[in-house]
């Protein structure tokens, strides 16, 4: 099961950190179709925020098609984003793990990092479509 994490200084909305992770978990195949998320009672009791706050984000999701609302049962996923084999997925985390490692042995705080990254994949992205 997902643990969701929120970051105060990310400058993101709650709702919206909740659905990136939730995305994420999918997209990573963290979470696969049929799995339960956390209650919206689970989730304010853990992350101490509104459970509107939750309420929204589920409904987000599932207004995505990525997790359906089953009454009195809780919220599913019901399908994967996963376009990559779980293997290819490992190994490119490794890499990228790999490479994390020596950014921050070269000094690059985690704003640095991601910083870099959104540059990276930005221009890597760019020129692929054009």
């Amino acid at each position: 099961m997902i643990e969701f994490r929120l970051s105060e200084r990310s400058g993101v909305p709650t709702y919206l950190q909740l659905v990136h992770q939730v995305r994420q978990a999918i997209r990573l195949g963290v979470l696969q179709p049929g799995d339960q998320l956390p209650t919206v009672k689970d989730v304010v009791g853990r992350l101490a925020i509104n459970p509107n706050t939750v309420l929204k984000a589920y409904r987000e999701l599932d207004h995505e098609g990525l997790v359906e609302g089953r009454r009195g049962r809780g919220t599913f996923v019901s399908r994967t984003l996963t376009p990559t084999p779980p293997d290819e997925y490992a190994a490119l985390q490794a890499a990228l793990l790999r490479w994390m490692t020596q950014a921050r042995e070269a000094g690059l705080d985690e704003d640095d990092v991601s910083a870099l990254v959104a540059s990276a994949a930005h221009s890597a992205f760019v020129s692929e479509a054009a």
